[in-house]
C-alpha cells in the first residue's frame, strides 16, 4: 500500500495493489458474477486524489475503470490489470436547506444522501436501492418514486465538479461548460471522473403513503391492466411500479403466498392519506391476492426494496423503455414472465411521465423520448451459475421479444451493449452531439468503460471545441 500523491496536488489517499489489506474488499463489486483484479486501485479521499489516480493511470498507458458505488451489473468500475479510481472515501454531503440544494461527494450512496436531506424533510429524485452510488445511477438518467413530481436525477442536477483525463479539474453547469452539463446529464461516465454533485431539493416526507399488493401468476394479465390504469393516471405527487417478481416472505402476505411467483404492483403518495387511498382504490376494487397500505418514513420506502437487490448475488440485466403497455406488448411479458428459473430474478416496469416528460428530449444526454411511459428491467439475479445461465438467456430473449414494441433504453439498466445499440438508443442527432462532446473532454477515450461514446474524429463535421 502505498501513499496517493504526485508532486502537484495534496492528495490524501491511498494506493492498493494484489496482496495488500484490503484490496480485495475494494475490488468486490455488487454482482457477485464479476471478479475481476485491477493492477491498482486508488482509494480517493479528495479531488486531488482523483486528479493524481488520473495522471498516473495515463502515464502509465492503464486502463481506467471508476468506482462510485460499483453497482454496474456489467462491471464498468472494475477491470483487469488497469487502474480502478475508487470514489468510496469522497462521500460528504452538505445541505443547505435554505437554498434548498446538497452538495454530495462523487462516491456517496443513495441511502446516504436521502437520510442527509431528510433531516430537513428534504429530497431530490434518486433510484431504489440505498446502496447504490449517486454516481453511475446520476450520469445514466436516475429514475426513482419522485420522479413523476420532480424528474429524473439529471433534471435536478444544477452543478458537478468534472476531473478531465487530462487531469484539469471543471465545473460544469448550465453557464459554465455547457455543453459538458448536457453530456453529463444522460451520457454517462463518458466526460470525466465526478467528484461532487450538486442537486435542487424538494420538500418530501418525512412520512409517505405507500400501497403494495399482489397477484399470482395465475392472475398476472388482471394485474398488468390493472396497474397500467394507475400508472398511467397517477399524478404527480404519487410515483409507482410493477415487479414481476417471487412473493417476499413478508408479514403482509398470507404465509401460503411466499415464494409464489407473482406480480406486485406499488403505489407511493407524496400528499394525504385520503389521496393515496383515492389512487388504491381502483386497485383494491380488483381483489388482489393481497395488499398492505401504511405510512412510513420515506426513508424507509427507498430501502423497501434493499433485500432484493443486496450485494453478493449474480446478475445480469436487460433494459428498454416502452412507450405504453400495449395489449400486444403485454401479451408478451405473459409469455415470459413464467420462464424465468431463478426466484431471485425480476421484470421491473418502473412508471415515468409528469415532471419526465416535461423536459426536452434535447435538452439533456438522456436516452429515449422523454414521453414514454414506462422503463422496464429485465433482470436475471440468481444464488448459483446454473440459474444465471438459463435466467441470462431468459433476458435476453425476452428484451429482443419486447424491442419491437419499445423506443429506446434505459442505459444503466443494460449489462451489454454495443456501438449500433448504443446509438439506437440515443438516436443518431443526439449520439452525434455526444460525439462531439468526448472529442472536446475525451478525445483519447480514456474513459471508455462504460456505455460508451467514441469521440469524433478531427476533420468530421461532428468535430467541435471546448466552451466555457
Amino acid at each position: 500500500m502505498t501513499e496517493l500523491r504526485s508532486g502537484s496536488t495534496t492528495g490524501t489517499g491511498t494506493v492498493l495493489t494484489p496482496g495488500d489489506a484490503g484490496y480485495d474488499q475494494a475490488r468486490t463489486v455488487w454482482n457477485a458474477d464479476i471478479d475481476r483484479r485491477p493492477a491498482r486501485i486508488a482509494c480517493c479521499r479528495s479531488t486531488a486524489d482523483v486528479v493524481d489516480a488520473v495522471r498516473s493511470a495515463r502515464r502509465d498507458g492503464l486502463e481506467i475503470a471508476v468506482r462510485g458505488g460499483g453497482h454496474s451489473s456489467w462491471g464498468a468500475s472494475v477491470c483487469d490489470d488497469g487502474a480502478m479510481v475508487h470514489l468510496g472515501g469522497l462521500d460528504e454531503i452538505r445541505v443547505d436547506p435554505d437554498a434548498r440544494r446538497a452538495r454530495v461527494g462523487g462516491g456517496a450512496t443513495l441511502g446516504a444522501v436521502d437520510r442527509a436531506t431528510q433531516v430537513h424533510g428534504l429530497a431530490t429524485t434518486l433510484g431504489t436501492n440505498t446502496t447504490t452510488g449517486v454516481g453511475g445511477l446520476t450520469l445514466g438518467g436516475g429514475i426513482g418514486w419522485l420522479a413523476r413530481g420532480h424528474g429524473l436525477s439529471i433534471d435536478n442536477l444544477v452543478g458537478a465538479e468534472v476531473v478531465l483525463a487530462d487531469g484539469s479539474v471543471v465545473h460544469a453547469s448550465d453557464d459554465e461548460h455547457p455543453d459538458l452539463f448536457w453530456g453529463l446529464r444522460g451520457g454517462g461516465g463518458n466526460f470525466g471522473v465526478v467528484t461532487e454533485f450538486e442537486f435542487a431539493l424538494h420538500e418530501v416526507g418525512p412520512l409517505v403513503h405507500v400501497g403494495v399488493f399482489f397477484w399470482p401468476l395465475a392472475r398476472a394479465e388482471e394485474a398488468y391492466r390493472v396497474g397500467r390504469e394507475v400508472l398511467e393516471a397517477l399524478p404527480r405527487d404519487a410515483g409507482g411500479g410493477m415487479i414481476g417478481t417471487h412473493a417476499p416472505p413478508a408479514p403482509f402476505l398470507p404465509e401460503a403466498l411466499h415464494f409464489t411467483p407473482g406480480v406486485l404492483l406499488l403505489i407511493a403518495g407524496f400528499s394525504t392519506l385520503e389521496a393515496h387511498l383515492a389512487l388504491c382504490e381502483p386497485v383494491r376494487d380488483a381483489h388482489p391476492s393481497a395488499e398492505f397500505l401504511t405510512p412510513m418514513p420515506y426513508v424507509a420506502l427507498q430501502s423497501m426494496i434493499d433485500e432484493a437487490g443486496a450485494w453478493g448475488r449474480l446478475a445480469y440485466g436487460k433494459g428498454l423503455h416502452l412507450p405504453e403497455l400495449t395489449d400486444d406488448a403485454l401479451s408478451v411479458v405473459l409469455e415470459y414472465l413464467p420462464r424465468k428459473a431463478s426466484p431471485m430474478s425480476v421484470f421491473v416496469m418502473a412508471g415515468l411521465g409528469g415532471a419526465v416528460a416535461d423536459v426536452g428530449d434535447d435538452d439533456t444526454a438522456f436516452a429515449g423520448s422523454r414521453s414514454t411511459r414506462f422503463s422496464l428491467a429485465i433482470d436475471a439475479v440468481a444464488p448459483t451459475p446454473d440459474l444465471l445461465i438459463a435466467d441470462r438467456e431468459w433476458s435476453r430473449s425476452f428484451w429482443e421479444a419486447l424491442r419491437p414494441y419499445a423506443a429506446g433504453s434505459y442505459v444503466n439498466w443494460n449489462h451489454e451493449v454495443d456501438d449500433d445499440r448504443i446509438r439506437a438508443a440515443y438516436g443518431d442527432a443526439k449520439y452525434e452531439r455526444l460525439r462531439r462532446v468526448k472529442a472536446t473532454y475525451d478525445p483519447d477515450n480514456a474513459f471508455h468503460r462504460n456505455v460508451n461514446i467514441p469521440p469524433a474524429v478531427r476533420g468530421e463535421r461532428s468535430w467541435s471545441t471546448r466552451s466555457s
